[in-house]
Order: structure tokens, then sequence, then C-alpha cells
């Protein structure tokens, strides 16, 4: 585990430390999860950011071409479409 030395204006400090207070959970333990749900969100942004890169439009609707038009099945319909 590595050491970091952090500055953080004393307005979000004092909001840090009551949150924390609050949650029942150390001040290191509440910038650690901040972090990690920080580096998560961004992670998963990049995900679908490639996979929307990945998408292929024109594949897509062929696919919806050539799936069958029947009706949906009992209890599957969208009321009041």
């Amino acid at each position: 585990m590595a050491n970091y030395a952090l500055r953080v204006p004393d307005s979000l400090l004092a909001y840090a430390r009551k949150v924390a207070e609050e949650e029942h959970v150390s001040m290191n333990q509440f910038f650690v999860t901040a972090i990690a749900e920080k580096v998560s969100a961004l992670k998963t942004e990049a995900y679908f950011r490639e996979r929307q890169n990945r998408g292929d439009l024109a594949g897509f609707d062929a696919w919806l071409d050539a799936s069958p038009a029947a009706e949906p099945t009992a209890g599957d319909a969208i009321e009041g479409g």
C-alpha cells in the first residue's frame, strides 16, 4: 500500500470530515472510497464509449429487418402502445 500527501481546500475537507463522521468511516476510508468510485465511473464511461465505437448501426438495422414480425408474447405487450 502506498501513501500520498493530498492538499484539500479547508471547506472541502470540513465537508468530507462531516460526511465521513456521518457514515461512521475514517477519513482514509472515505477518501479511498471516493477515489475508487471516481475511477470506476471513468472506466465505465470509457468502456461504453469503446462499445459505442464498435457498434454497427447498419448491421443492427439488418438484424432488426430480419426479425420476424410477430405479435408480442402474452404479457410482453406495451400497455397503451
